[in-house]
This record gives C-alpha cells, structure tokens and sequence, in this order.
C-alpha cells in the first residue's frame, strides 16, 4: 500500500516504541518538534522523488529523531499536557488502550479513538485489519462527540475521518470532511480553528488540485496575524512544494529564504534542509557558485549543530556540486562521508546517489575502469532499490563504457537506463529522465544514428510539453544542433550551437581554476628540473676545483682568516644589540604605560560622549512630552497637526541619540535597525493596523550621526505624507522603503507607495508646503540629489554621497 524503501523494513519495527530524547531536539518545544517533523518529512518526500510516500518519509523522520509518530497527526488535541492512553499507544501496547477505551467516558473516550485511529491509519505497512480498526474508532470518536456536542471534539473527529478518505483514495468523501469542518470554523469567526482547519485541509489535497494553493495563502496570512511563527513556516513549506514541482522555482526558492530568517528568529536550529533545498535550487538554474554556497552552508550548519541524523544527504548534495564543476577528488571524499553515514548511520536514499557520484568522478578523471569495477562491486552487494537508482546506475555504466570506446556495451546500458527513465512518470522525476534522455540522444549523434537520436530528443519533448517546463543542457543542444545540419536546417543549427556553447563556456569558467593549478604543478615541476641541472653544473665544476690542490690550499687558509675577522664582527655586533634591546625593553615599558594612560583617558571620552546622548535623548523626550501636554490645551486641528508632527520629528532624532548611547560604537547608526524601529514607531502612533503595510529593504549600512539625523526626518516626513494622503476613504496600500548603496561611496535612499499619488497641478500650499519644503532643506544639508515621481503613486527618491570622517574634512 504505501512506498517504502527494502532499507526501511528494519528500520521502522520498533517504530511505535517510546522515544528516546534526541541530541538535535534539545530544549524544543512541542511546537519546535513539530516544525522540525513537518520539514524533515518534507524533504525527504521530495528528495526521493517519488520513491517514499509522505507519511513514510513522516515515520522515518520520528524515528531518527526518535520522536513519536502521533506528534505529526495528533497536534489539535495534544498541548503536552497528560493524554489518556497515550504512554500505552507510544509503547505499541494497543490492547491496553483498547481496554481502557471501554472503560472511559466522554472526553476521555474520544481522546482515545483519536489516538487509536491515528495508531492504526498511520501504521507502517498497515493491513486491511489496520484500516478497519482505524475505520472502527474513528467512526466512534465521530458518534460521541455528535452525542456530546462539542465542537472542537465534532471538528477534531471530522478531519481524522477526512484524512482516513484520503489513505483509501476516497478524495471526494475526504474533501468533503474538510470543507464542512472549514464551513463551521468561518462561522465561530475564530483564526486559530480556521487557520488549523485551513492546513488540514490544504495537507490533504493533491498538488494538482487548483485550491490547493489558494487555501494554504489564507492559511499563511492567518497564521502570521496569530503570531504563530512555527506554524507560518509549516504552510509555507507546504507551499513551496507546489511551486518547485509546478515550475515556479523562483516562488520557491523566495519562500526558502523567508523560512530560514523566520528558523533563525524563534531558535529552530535544523536550517540545512531548507539550504540543501536551496543548492539544488541554484543547481538547477546552472549557478553552480549558489549552488556551491548553500551546499556549503548546509554541512556547515549540520556540523556546527552536530546534527548528523541524515548526513547522507548534505554530503551527498556538496559532492554533486564539487562534481558539476569539475573538483573530483573533492567530489570523491563528499561522496565517501555520504556513503558512510547513510550505511552505518540512517538512509535517507542518498548514499545510493553518492556511490554513483563517487563513479562518475573516477570516470571523469579517465580512470574508467576502475569506476566500473568499484560500481560492479557495490551492486553486487546493493542492487538499485527502484528505477530511479536503476537509472542512475546503467547511465554511469553507459558512460564509462563509451569513454573507453566500448559502444556496444555502453549501448545496452543506455537502453537499461531509457527503460528505468520510462517507469518514471512524476514531476518530481522530470528533471533527472530528460537528462538522461539528453545523454543518450548524444550518445547516438556522435554515432551518426540520428534516428534513435530524435527519438529521445522526441521524448524530452513529450515529457516537457506533459509538465509544461523547459528543459535544456549541452548535450541536449549538441543533440539538436547535429540533427538540424544533417537536416539541412542550418539556421536552427546555428542557434542551437550558440546554446550551446553558451552552456559549455559556462562550465569551462568552473575548470579554469583547476587549469590554474595544474599549470601551477606543472610549472614547480619545470623548475625543479632545472635546479636539478643546475645542481649537476655545480657538481662538476667541484670535481675541477679539486684537481687544483694548491689553490684550493691557499683559499682555505685566507677562509680561516676571514672566518675569524667575521666571528669578530658579529661578537661585537651581538654585544651592541645587546645593549640596544634593554634600552629598547625600558622604552617599551614607557610607552605600554602611556598607551594605558591613554586607554583610560579614551574610555572616559567614551563614556561622556554616551551621557551626553543620553541626556539629549532625555531632553529630546522631555520636550515631546511638554508637546504632548501642550496638545491637551489646543483644540485647533492644525495646531494639533503641527505639534504631533513635531512630536515625530523630534522622535526620530531621539531615537539616533538613544541608539547611540546604548551601542558599542558611538559614532555611526546602523540603518536596518534604526529605520525598522521608526517605522514601527509611526506605524504605532497612527493605529495602522493592516490598513497600510511596509515592506522594507535596507542593505547593511552605517552612516555618521551627522547623515543619520537629516534621514530620519526625511524619513519621518516622506511616511507621515503618505499615512496622511496616499490612501483617502480607508484604503488599503503598502509603503515600500529601500536604501542602498549605489556605487562605492553613493546611497540611494527610496519611500514609495502605492496609493493615489499627487496632482502635479494642485498648488504647494495644499500638499503639505512645510513638509516638503523640510525634506528638500534637509537633502541640501546631504547636498543630496532630491526627486519626487508620480508613478503608481509617489515616489520620494533621495541620493547622497558617503560622509568622509573629520579629520579628512580638515585635510
């Protein structure tokens, strides 16, 4: 019923057993363990590729972890808190529960159907007695809790009941389990019910299914108004998998980088399988140096945590790397580690891939035979466990094979790996069958047997056309390229050949570094034998100096005399250094005191020029709230207007000062953070809400105190116009800020919105005079280059040049 690897069978017999703690979930909270069941699970179902169904890849997942099962299905009704039963169900001892459940009552009963029925629904290798028995309890916790009439029981009950339709490809009943559950939770006007039912629901869609997509973006945006950071990071996830196997690989890999920043904000420790992702990602959009980094960054993160539950796979995933850009003894040890781990540690299905890795670089460095034997040795012992390993294996075979010109038996390898590729019908496999398909097709253009090579040119477009992708390599393109001037069809031959090249150039860059160093070798090779020659001419010209005794005598005596002379000079010398060192050792000593004289005398400046921020940030505070109380007396609406725009003014320099005085460095602010906290300011004092929402993107820059005060009120100014005016009669809008730098010594300071923008018509009196006429004052004070655009809205664009320090200003 389900797929699961042979490797696998041992693996999960004692699955149902209580769970040890594990290293890598130290300190984790239920909803930590979770996160981290949701996106290991994840991974693996899509690394495998087809290979392992979801909830096999969720029960291999907990039992590496040594997590309970039940924690990725149970998660509406266990908090952590004592769960009837549960410590029986975790042990396996399903008898015990069952007795229990027919002693319980009420709620209790219902939590223990709950649990059985995830017991046996989610058991591995599960049998018709399972499904009945899941089907059993089920349909009772369903009938009690309708008696009971509780709706989060009614609601709980329902969706383990649509997910029992689901395992029994019962889609329509499944789907119409879910949406009743969704119809009740929109009416209780509850987010956390909805969000968890809108998940549910979306989990138990196929990815084909249009909604699928439309209902986990609800699920996202609700779950971000909750504050509910793991759960955000779980739908997404679950959005990202649709978008990488529909074609959307920039939608995917965004969503990547998002999850990680949100990993690195709560603590959740497990970032690398969200980078390995992000590797092969990059991979696949030919930027090896991307995919290089993240796999880089994966094994890093895994080793700095000391996580190695599945090593296999970021081994795995950097010998790849080293093995597209030509590094092959490197290639080599990463397949090694990965082949280690997945053999002696846990098997993620990686290790497999790697052996073949391992193969190719033998190969690639002409040491074909060898790859052939160390491939006959390993699958006599391992045979490929399925036809996308079968595939992988005959096309490293067909490889080598043709390297060493034996085509006819590199022929009926590649006919293996086309009758492997063909059993494989997935999007998820799309990727690796049109590669091997490009390979075969050059294998015979080379042969000049165009016939079988437009067959599987044929067949990579069948396949794109199925999924709606493109897909293109060098081989491929040659393929094209000879088919077309055997054709006759010279211009599609030269743009093929353009393709091409293009492709080949790319990978040559890669192997230029490697050229480098064996230029390099070569040359300390060239050298060596040169020296080595020299050291001959030297050899021989002793042999003649010998023959002339006499000379020689003579030289020896006038040596000595020297000798001495020199032992003469160099005592005298050592006595003056002498000398000079302990008069250099007191002048040491001095000046270490005064450098401490100094240090001191610094810490002090240090920490006057921190008071005085600090008391300018009191005194900047204390002058808001004299506004404020003023404000109190005044019941004109301009003035009102006036004092809360200088009160914000004033803000934005207070918070510079504030910053200052509670950094290490006293003279620069640090933008991100400076402009993040201004705008939650403002966001504060008007009661935005999700009325209007920032999106900000601010490069790492630190800028003088002197730039950073003009730009907060620049800043402060181009906001509160747009909170004021951009969005007339409640609108909704989003106000987007940027900052960066534009060149070496030049940053572009960008606040746009969306909103109605303004009439280039209407007179400077009613557009906020005073506020423009503020910020254009201040960009002279950068001696900035002020713009303002109506484009979609409006569009305040400020460029200024770096601030040089002081002391250059003097010079």
């Amino acid at each position: 019923m389900k797929l699961l690897y042979s490797f696998c069978l041992l693996f999960l017999i004692a699955i149902n057993s209580e769970a040890q703690n594990h290293p890598a979930t130290a300190n984790y909270d239920l909803k930590k363990k979770r996160l981290l069941i949701q996106s290991c699970s994840l991974y693996l179902y899509n690394s495998n590729q087809g290979s392992i169904d979801a909830d096999s890849s969720v029960v291999l997942t907990c039992k590496a972890y040594k997590l309970p099962v039940a924690l990725a299905y149970d998660e509406g009704f266990n908090d952590g808190t004592y769960l009837i039963g549960s410590d029986l169900i975790a042990k396996g001892n399903a008898h015990a529960a069952k007795q229990l459940f027919i002693k319980s009552k009420g709620v209790d009963k219902i939590k223990l159907a709950l649990q059985l029925g995830i017991f046996y629904l989610f058991k591995p290798f599960a049998i018709p007695d399972d499904i009945n028995n899941a089907n059993l309890y089920i349909s009772e916790a369903v009938k009690i809790s309708n008696e009971l009439k509780i709706k989060k029981w009614q609601h709980q009950s329902l969706m383990l009941l649509g997910k029992f339709y689901f395992q029994i490809n019962n889609y329509p009943e499944s789907k119409k389990c879910f949406s009743q559950v969704v119809e009740d939770c929109r009416k209780q006007k509850d987010k956390a019910i909805l969000a968890d039912a809108l998940l549910n629901q979306a989990t138990y869609q196929y990815d084909l299914d249009p909604e699928k997509e439309k209902i986990l973006k609800e699920t996202e945006l609700l779950y971000i108004d909750l504050g509910f950071v793991e759960k955000k990071i779980e739908a997404k996830m679950k959005l990202c998998t649709i978008y990488f196997w529909h074609g959307k690989i920039n939608d995917a890999k965004k969503i990547i980088y998002q999850n990680i920043a949100d990993m690195r904000k709560i603590g959740f420790r497990q970032q690398q399988y969200g980078e390995t992702t992000i590797s092969y990602i990059e991979g696949t959009q030919y930027n090896m140096k991307g995919a290089f980094y993240y796999a880089l960054k994966s094994v890093e993160t895994m080793e700095n945590t000391k996580d190695y539950t599945f090593a296999d796979i970021f081994y795995m995933r950097l010998g790849l790397v080293y093995l597209n850009m030509g590094h092959y003894d490197e290639a080599s040890k990463m397949a090694e580690k990965s082949i280690k781990y997945g053999q002696n540690v846990f098997n993620s299905g990686s290790w497999y891939k790697s052996f073949v890795t391992a193969a190719a670089s033998l190969s690639m460095k002409g040491k074909n035979k060898e790859a052939i034997e160390y491939m006959n040795t390993v699958t006599s012992k391992y045979t490929p466990p399925n036809n996308f390993d079968k595939m992988l294996v005959n096309y490293a075979y067909g490889n080598c094979y043709a390297r060493i010109k034996n085509y006819g038996t590199a022929e009926n390898y590649f006919k293996k790996t086309a009758e492997a590729a063909d059993a494989l019908d997935s999007p998820q496999t799309y990727r690796d069958v049109c590669n091997s398909y490009s390979s075969i097709a050059l294998f015979y253009a080379n042969r000049a047997d165009y016939k079988k090579t437009q067959l599987y040119v044929d067949k990579i477009d069948a396949l794109s056309k199925k999924y709606n992708k493109t897909f293109g390599t060098e081989a491929l393109y040659m393929s094209l390229y000879k088919l077309d001037s055997v054709n006759g069809n010279f211009k599609s031959a030269l743009i093929n050949h353009k393709i091409y090249k293009k492709f080949s150039d790319s990978l040559l860059d890669y192997a230029k570094n490697r050229q480098i160093e064996e230029l390099r070798i070569k040359y300390e090779t060239v050298n060596k034998e040169q020296k080595i020659k020299l050291l001959n001419q030297e050899t021989d010209l002793q042999e003649n100096a010998l023959k002339k005794s006499k000379l020689l005598n003579t030289l020896s005596i006038w040596s000595l005399v020297l000798l001495l002379i020199t032992i003469a000079l160099l005592y005298n010398r050592y006595r003056l250094k002498q000398k000079n060192n302990a008069e250099l050792e007191q002048k040491e000593k001095e000046i270490n005191q005064k450098n401490i004289n100094l240090r001191h005398l610094l810490d002090e400046k240090e920490w006057l020029l921190k008071e005085i921020h600090h008391r300018v940030k009191n005194n900047l505070q204390t002058v808001i709230s004299l506004l404020n109380s003023q404000s109190a007396y005044l019941e004109n609406d301009m003035a009102l207007s006036a004092i809360k725009n200088s009160q914000h003014r004033i803000h934005s320099m207070s918070l510079i000062h504030q910053k200052l005085y509670n950094s290490e460095n006293i003279s620069t602010i640090n933008m991100p953070n400076y402009i993040k906290e201004l705008v939650e300011y403002l966001r504060e004092s008007f009661s935005l809400g999700q009325k209007i929402r920032f999106e900000l993107k601010i490069d790492p820059l630190e800028l003088d105190v002197a730039q950073a005060v003009p730009i907060g009120l620049i800043l402060n100014e181009s906001i509160t116009n747009a909170i004021k005016y951009a969005f007339p009669e409640d609108r909704t809008g989003m106000i987007y800020i940027t900052m960066e730098a534009t060149s070496e010594n030049k940053y572009l300071l960008t606040i746009a919105d969306n909103g109605v923008g303004f009439d280039v018509n209407i007179s400077a009196k009613k557009i906020n005079s005073f506020g423009l006429s503020l910020i254009k004052g201040l960009s002279d004070d950068l001696e900035a280059t002020f713009s303002m655009e109506n484009k979609n809205g409006t569009i305040f664009k400020i460029e200024f040049s770096k601030e040089f320090p002081i002391n250059e200003k003097r010079r």
